[in-house]
């Protein structure tokens, strides 16, 4: 039987690296006490396999791993320097790459120029948008595990999810939410939304939760496709959303969700659906099939397997050649 690959990451996203592990390989997270940026280690919040690991920082350069994965510029400019021995640099390297360029939408380079790393887009825009220099790209969509969870839809309300939106202002549609609960009744919930929402749900309990909200409401102008978005449609819940970046690709309007860039529109596609139950429950269900084809976690996990194999069985350790 043939040993497992092990392959060594930092804790950036956690419910990313939750379906991350849903393949069958090793993760191997690095720790520290002061739980600064991707050394939180596994945490309590995600229900994490055995093949989760975690390692001090100060011991990852004594293992073995079979394959690296960067997730952030400073995983790539700065910890990999001072955690990593020369000899793992080497390893073969994957550097995902969770979100689309901030300072210019299109001429932005991106941090990695290395033929030899894969730089792995999440999703096509992110691809599309992205300077990837002489590094070579691929698409990975998200996937996302099946709840068994049903949509009940019997609160006459929509549900927003996102962390920290006081804060992150414009980007994450701030002033759309706050516009648009003006005339539909919306419920936000996150770590971080103060006296606008409910608070932090916990991933796990987070299924039930929004279950019984009539519509997921997506305010965000500019990100990569959101897991929570794919994990809504997964469930059967009704998407609502701006038709920028990925999710113009992803949702057919009027048909698997709704989509456009006049929030108006959006506004009067809410009242609908809180006045039609039936019809949200449609809307719902064609969701779930997209979701189901889309962002089903074998598809993801398989090619992710699929990549890391790749990778390591083309991978030829540099070694040093003296002349005889």
């Amino acid at each position: 039987m043939q040993n497992k690959l092990k392959v060594f990451t930092w804790h950036i996203h956690g419910s990313y690296l939750f379906y991350l592990s849903q393949g069958n390989y090793d993760i191997y997270i690095p720790t520290k006490p002061e739980k600064t940026e991707g050394y939180y280690g596994r945490g309590e919040t995600f229900p994490f396999g055995n093949n989760v690991i975690e390692i001090p920082a100060e011991e990852v350069k004594h293992q073995t791993f079979d394959c690296i994965v960067y997730q952030t510029n400073n995983n790539y400019l700065t910890d990999q320097y001072e955690i990593l021995s020369e000899e793992q640099r080497k390893l073969p390297r994957i550097y995902i790459e969770h979100d689309p360029p901030r300072q210019h939408p299109t001429d932005t380079k991106h941090v990695v120029d290395d033929p030899k790393v894969t730089l792995v887009h999440v999703t096509h825009f992110n691809r599309l948008m992205w300077d990837s220099n002489n590094t070579p790209t691929r698409v990975i969509e998200h996937g996302v595990t099946d709840s068994g969870v049903v949509y009940k839809g019997d609160l006459d309300k929509g549900i927003v999810v996102i962390n920290n939106l006081p804060a992150r202002g414009r980007l994450l549609g701030y002033d759309i939410f706050m516009n648009v609960r003006k005339h539909v009744p919306l419920d936000l919930v996150g770590m971080g939304t103060g006296d606008l929402g409910l608070g932090e749900v916990l991933h796990p309990q987070l299924p039930e939760f929004q279950s019984r909200y009539r519509f997921f409401f997506n305010p965000i102008r500019y990100t990569s496709l959101g897991l929570a978005i794919c994990e809504a449609m997964m469930m059967g819940i009704p998407v609502i959303g701006l038709a920028t970046t990925e999710l113009s690709a992803v949702i057919e309007n009027g048909v698997s969700g709704f989509i456009h860039t006049d929030v108006d529109y959006l506004v009067e596609k809410m009242k609908l659906l809180i006045r039609e139950p039936e019809l949200a429950l449609e809307i719902g269900n064609n969701g779930r099939k997209v979701a189901m084809q889309r962002f089903n976690i074998e598809r993801f996990a398989n090619d992710w397997e699929q990549l890391f194999n790749e990778v390591t069985n083309t991978h030829v350790p540099e070694v040093l050649i003296t002349a005889s």
